[in-house]
């Protein structure tokens, strides 16, 4: 199996915005973190496509499946505050998968992505895909690759402006719908302070109960 570059990038990275206050992403720590509230979090943010019938894992998982599936590679999270606002998990190549890309060595696949309601299209989720994309190509992957469902046209055109393309289609074991499999070649020339800048508020936050 090709070696992967040892770079490591930093623990954590902050940066303050204003009406934001302080913005950290950094690896989720189960010492300081909660898989009850990441569970809720994802619960929160795929609500919507619970309610079109779609079953995705992160719909209703369990605790338990959150920290299988977050110590199956890299968590991270967005936090303010204190408050987890986003997450992500990266992965390396996954030899039992379903999905033909994801088995190849030279694919990284991010999974577990979710931003807290309130929070989006703020650039939460542009943050957290800047970082996927300089961690993949910092390791050595040739992609960077995803999954979601055909349906949910609102993700793929999310994605697709991510600069991801889709490159196939299929259904995972006991889903309703086809999937979409998006991929995009990763770069570690833009920096992520360049990223930053697209944190904004739009509109006053509302602090979720």
């Amino acid at each position: 199996m090709k070696r992967r570059a040892t770079t490591q990038l930093p623990a954590r990275i902050d940066y303050v915005c204003h009406g934001l206050g302080r913005v950290e992403l950094r690896r989720f720590d189960p010492a300081r973190d909660s898989y009850v509230a990441l569970t809720a979090l994802l619960h929160r943010a795929f609500s919507p496509l619970g309610a079109m019938d779609l079953n995705c894992t992160c719909v209703d998982q369990t605790v338990e499946t959150t920290r299988l599936r977050a110590a199956r590679g890299d968590c991270y999270v967005v936090a303010c505050d204190g408050r987890i606002v986003g997450t992500m998990t990266l992965n390396a190549p996954d030899r039992e998968s379903a999905c033909e890309l994801y088995r190849r060595d030279d694919i990284a696949t991010l999974r577990q992505f979710a931003v807290e309601p309130v929070w989006q299209a703020r650039g939460i989720g542009t943050l957290l895909i800047a970082f996927a994309d300089h961690w993949a190509a910092t390791r050595g992957y040739a992609e960077l690759a995803l999954d979601t469902p055909q349906p949910a046209t609102h993700l793929i055109a999310f994605y697709r402006g991510q600069g991801f393309r889709i490159v196939d289609f299929m259904r995972f074991d006991g889903k309703r719908y086809d999937s979409a499999i998006l991929s995009k070649l990763p770069t570690a020339t833009r920096t992520l302070a360049n990223w930053s800048r697209r944190l904004s508020v739009r509109a006053p936050i509302a602090r979720a109960a």
